[in-house]
């Protein structure tokens, strides 16, 4: 973990639950991009830049979920180095209480307050095209979260974020987050189309050719829509149908388990109910969905 890996010409990455994009700029400089789950990981990353020799001048988050800018407060503090995040994302990392409070639905309590799902806030400011170092390219990759975007660096290599995962990853957990299940789709097609030297996921292993993940990625949303769909085959309220979907997935039930797949629900419930494929009404002051 935290080895540095050479993917081509000055592009890198480092190895970490959420790989940590590197690249260099010239000179001793050099560009992350994302920083790890926690200060830690910025320490870690730290040390590869004292190793190198190298100057940390910037941190271009491509969205702004705990894993990603976990380092983003000790690299700051330690480097003086600038931070740019995309649109709703830059709020999200000045402000990291937003990201349990949306995912929760309100207040979060104790359990939802921690370094997985809250970040330290960072000094960000919003990534437009003129804040990239010369030759880098802002893909959107919106669906994961908010404004999610990649980048395509110099080397034609491309940092995909959060956009799809590995193969075990979603044979073991099945339901991935996403927040707009429509725009995750269309982000999905995208890259599938999408050629490059090479191409860096956060959470699965580099390759040449992405379209053969992304399509896994795209069968995987379409069964557990499908999944959904049967369950409300007879009219049940969220709370029933969730937890017929961690029973019937083999999932663990706890506070980070029900805020993270219990949103991606939701967002799977309207995003079906605006297809037509199923249908909401109230009922003795209970919101129950049912196949159409």
């Amino acid at each position: 973990m935290f080895e540095l890996t050479r993917v081509a010409g000055e592009s890198y990455y480092v190895e970490s639950p959420a790989k940590i994009g590197l690249v260099k700029l010239g000179g001793d400089e050099v560009c992350l991009i994302d920083s790890g789950s926690d200060k830690d990981a910025g320490r870690r990353v730290r040390q590869i830049l004292d190793a190198n020799g190298w100057r940390l001048t910037a941190i271009y988050n491509t969205h702004s979920n705990a894993d990603h800018i976990g380092g983003n407060r000790y690299l700051q503090a330690q480097t003086g180095c600038g931070i740019f995040a995309p649109g709703i994302e830059c709020s999200f990392t000045r402000h990291p209480l937003l990201e349990p409070s949306f995912l929760y639905g309100g207040y979060p309590c104790r359990e939802l307050r921690h370094k997985f799902l809250m970040a330290q806030e960072s000094d960000a400011q919003e990534l437009t095209p003129a804040c990239l170092p010369a030759g880098f390219e802002i893909i959107p990759l919106p669906g994961h979260f908010f404004d999610m975007v990649g980048f395509r660096t110099p080397d034609d290599v491309v940092y995909l974020a959060d956009c799809l995962s590995g193969r075990e990853t979603l044979q073991k957990y099945r339901i991935g987050f996403i927040y707009d299940v429509d725009a995750y789709l269309r982000t999905l097609e995208s890259v599938k189309r999408m050629k490059a030297r090479a191409f860096v996921p956060a959470h699965a292993a580099m390759t040449e050719d992405i379209a053969p993940l992304a399509q896994y990625n795209m069968e995987k949303v379409w069964e557990v829509a499908e999944e959904i769909v049967q369950l409300c085959g007879e009219p049940i309220a969220f709370e029933a149908l969730l937890q017929k979907l961690f029973i019937r997935n083999q999932l663990t039930m706890n506070f980070e388990q029900y805020a993270l797949i219990g949103s991606t629900v939701r967002s799977y419930l309207a995003w079906l109910k605006d297809k037509g494929k199923i249908s909401a009404r109230f009922e003795n002051s209970m919101l129950l969905w049912e196949r159409t």
